[in-house]
């Protein structure tokens, strides 16, 4: 196992560590499947899911404590953004993370102004969740992941920690076509011997090209990368893709709302998700 070093210089600080000055909350509302699709909702319809009630009514709630950022669901159930008001277009970003558990959370990147559309950076701290892996938001659904996780239990059945999810109990099983869909897929193994339980973990994530190369690390372990030029699924066509997203878009974290299949499982009753350190570095040409 590598954990790699990096250049820290040419940082700027996107959380002032005492206000949510220079971003601003949207509220969980679903778009089209892709670009040109259909509705979520109407997908949810036709097999008989009842999607949320008015979510622009529910947004999370965010707020700022001992110098981090805290996002949970104010109202039960509904979920939400908080987005920073600035675009960006190529760009290392790092950023601090300490969810409980269960919460299924996440950092957004080119996501469209009020539009749920952009790349997903996964911190799907649950049962069956992906870390540092990749979901596509009005990107046809796309999912690429190396492995899931899911908790570990003492006798008491208390939750310790994590490990390795199991395929054949898990909710969200990894299948070798998400693997497929990376061009680096890290190892389950290296990544629990790097991740901190109940305490801060380093994300860095680096996102460059008009379809960018996105590619992920924690705690100094590599753990994904993702060609967005080159994923082969059905509706995810890269040209519409792109000429809907641009070349540039906001950064978002996340507070998932609980659907029919997770429930609370997705994001515990009372959960928070809490962020710090935030900052980016410009890749732009020129910059």
């Amino acid at each position: 196992m590598n954990l790699e070093s990096f250049d820290e210089t040419g940082f700027v600080s996107l959380f002032d560590g005492e206000s949510l000055r220079g971003w601003h909350a949207e509220p969980r509302v679903y778009g089209s499947v892709y670009p040109g699709g259909p509705s979520v909702d109407a997908i949810f319809a036709a097999h008989g899911i009842t999607p949320p009630v008015e979510p622009e009514k529910h947004p999370a709630a965010w707020h700022v404590e001992h110098g981090a950022v805290i996002g949970q669901q104010a109202t039960p159930g509904y979920g939400g953004y908080l987005v920073s008001d600035e675009a960006f277009g190529d760009f290392e970003l790092v950023l601090e993370a300490r969810p409980d558990w269960p919460a299924d959370t996440g950092i957004m990147l080119r996501r469209r102004f009020q539009d749920w559309t952009g790349y997903q950076v996964l911190l799907d701290h649950r049962e069956s969740g992906g870390i540092g892996g990749f979901f596509g938001n009005g990107l046809a659904s796309f999912s690429a992941v190396p492995f899931a996780v899911r908790a570990r239990k003492n006798a008491a059945g208390e939750v310790i920690g994590l490990e390795a999810d199991d395929p054949a109990t898990s909710m969200e099983p990894v299948t070798q076509e998400k693997i497929d869909r990376l061009s680096y897929a890290g190892s389950v193994e290296d990544f629990l011997k790097v991740w901190k339980w109940d305490d801060w973990n380093e994300i860095r994530i680096r996102c460059v090209g008009a379809l960018p190369v996105i590619t992920t690390w924690v705690n100094g372990l590599k753990v994904a990368q993702i060609d967005t030029a080159t994923i082969d699924m059905p509706d995810y066509d890269p040209q519409a893709v792109l000429d809907y997203v641009g070349t540039r878009g906001h950064i978002a974290l996340e507070v998932h709302d609980n659907d029919a299949f997770f429930g609370e499982s997705r994001w515990g009753h009372g959960a928070k998700c809490r962020w710090r350190a935030i900052r980016i570095k410009s890749l732009d040409s020129g910059a």
